[in-house]
């Protein structure tokens, strides 16, 4: 496949905007600087063309539930006609029950198979406490959001871009070369015009 597109979800601006310019090999977000709407970016890696959404901290308790939506439709726009992988940026220290919860609320907005289409990517600990006692607690939640994504997780540290790349490329093979066909928003919705950074072209099949 000649292109790929791919939504950043997760617990910090800042980690999901770093993940992207790592992919990107260009710092295309700004880490410091966090938005309240859903901008995409793309860049040319290794013959392909990739599309990244980035998101709005869509797992904040405050964020109400029309405005949620409001957010997944314009995610939907920016990624027509729909993405191939979720990009699941955690922080293990501020991932909690009530974030779990909501980051899987979010990707049923998508489809219903969008857990089906995602990777977890573990962002390093602040703090290291050696053991393995400290490392299954300190996991918990991140192990059931890993389950629940068939399994599928990568550690930030030390990750290269192409074990990243193979990784969501399996993904779109394990589903048969498709995209999330993303079944809560109209077609009026998606051909509303998308938030851009630096790509005003549509963005093509």
């Amino acid at each position: 496949m000649s292109e790929l597109r791919a939504v950043l979800l997760g617990n910090s601006w800042s980690e999901r905007s770093s993940v992207g310019n790592f992919i990107l090999r260009e710092n295309k977000f700004n880490p410091e600087e966090e938005l309240d709407r859903c901008v995409r970016v793309s860049g040319q890696i290794q013959g392909k063309e990739i599309f990244l959404i980035n998101t709005p901290d869509l797992l904040h308790l405050k964020i109400s539930e029309e405005k949620l939506q409001e957010h997944v439709n314009n995610c939907v726009r920016l990624s027509d006609p729909g993405p191939h992988v979720f990009l699941l940026v955690l922080q293990p220290e501020d991932f909690t029950e009530h974030q779990k919860t909501r980051l899987c609320r979010v990707l049923n907005f998508f489809s219903d198979h969008s857990f089906d289409h995602s990777l977890v990517l573990i962002s390093p600990p602040r703090v290291r406490h050696p053991g393995l006692r400290h490392t299954v607690m300190y996991y918990a939640l991140l192990q059931e959001m890993i389950r629940r994504c068939n399994n599928r997780s990568l550690e930030l540290e030390n990750l290269n871009i192409r074990e990243l790349l193979e990784n969501m490329e399996r993904i779109v093979e394990m589903n048969n070369g498709t995209h999330v066909i993303c079944q809560h928003t109209s077609a009026e919705q998606r051909e509303e015009a998308p938030v851009t950074l630096n790509d005003p072209q549509p963005v093509g099949k």
